[in-house]
This record gives C-alpha cells, structure tokens and sequence, in this order.
C-alpha cells in the first residue's frame, strides 16, 4: 500500500465505493508497508466493526500525519477526492468511461461540482451519440480525455 492508494481508498469511502472497514484495513496495509506514525497507527487500530463511528474521529491526524489533505464526509471536498479516485480506477482499466461517466451524472448531476461537469455532460453524449454522429468509442476517448485532466 502506498500513501496515494491510501489516498485513493479514502476518496471511495467518501462517494460509497468503499467502507470506513476498508479504511482501516488500507491504513494496516500502510503501516505494514513502513508509512507509520501515531495517528495512522490509531487508525490501524480502530475496530472494523465500529469504524463507521471511529473513521471519521480520527482520520484527519492520519491523513495530516502522511500529508494528504483531509475532507470531512459529506464535503464538497470529499466529493472531489471521490470522483478523483473514481478517474483513476477508469484510467486503471478498472471502471469503464462509460461507467465512470454514469457514475459522475448520478452521484454529482450537472452543476453541482464543478470537477465532474465535463463527465454528467458525457453521459448524456452517450445516449444521443448517434445523433451526433459519434461512436461509443468516440464518446470513450472524450471521457479518456477528461480524465486524464481530472487527475493530472
């Protein structure tokens, strides 16, 4: 486990792609991987079974203590760190474009984050792509493309 995977898992906790368990599993992996301190060893150390009370209490120190910036759940912020994670699971070849693209118009609809725009505006290519003239791979590069912007 790396700092920025760690990044990462924390990023999904905050859009429900992963738990506040996970969380905690990801800072034990930290810890195993030499990225140590005390406040991700608290972290470490939280039960999984109550990590959806503990998480939130100390995840800021842990995040401080390896440099990442901390959001609180539910943030504007949070939401950002989210659908960052989200494009490099789709840059990963873990989550399509198209998917990713669904995902950002669900959970961040047009105008509510600005960092998501481009992708709800590709989702609705996609479904009148035809119209335009393009292909779904056409469509697939434009995503690629936002993406690529969105994690540079």
């Amino acid at each position: 486990m790396t700092v920025e995977e760690f990044r990462d898992v924390v990023g999904l906790w905050h859009v429900d792609r992963r738990s506040a368990a996970d969380v905690v599993r990801a800072a034990c992996d930290l810890l195993v991987a030499g990225v140590d301190g005390p406040a991700m060893s608290r972290l470490a150390a939280a039960s999984v079974r109550t990590a959806d009370d503990e998480v939130p209490l100390l995840l800021e120190d842990a995040m401080t203590e390896v440099g990442l910036e901390h959001h609180h759940l539910g943030s504007d912020g949070g939401l950002e760190a989210g659908v960052r994670a989200m494009a490099r699971l789709t840059l990963a070849g873990e989550l399509s474009p198209r998917e990713l693209a669904r995902w950002a118009h669900r959970w961040c609809g047009h105008d509510r984050l600005e960092l998501a725009d481009g992708l709800a505006l590709l989702d609705d290519v996609y479904d009148e792509r035809e119209l335009a003239g393009l292909t779904e791979e056409d469509v697939d590069e434009e995503v690629l493309a936002e993406v690529r912007r969105i994690t540079a």
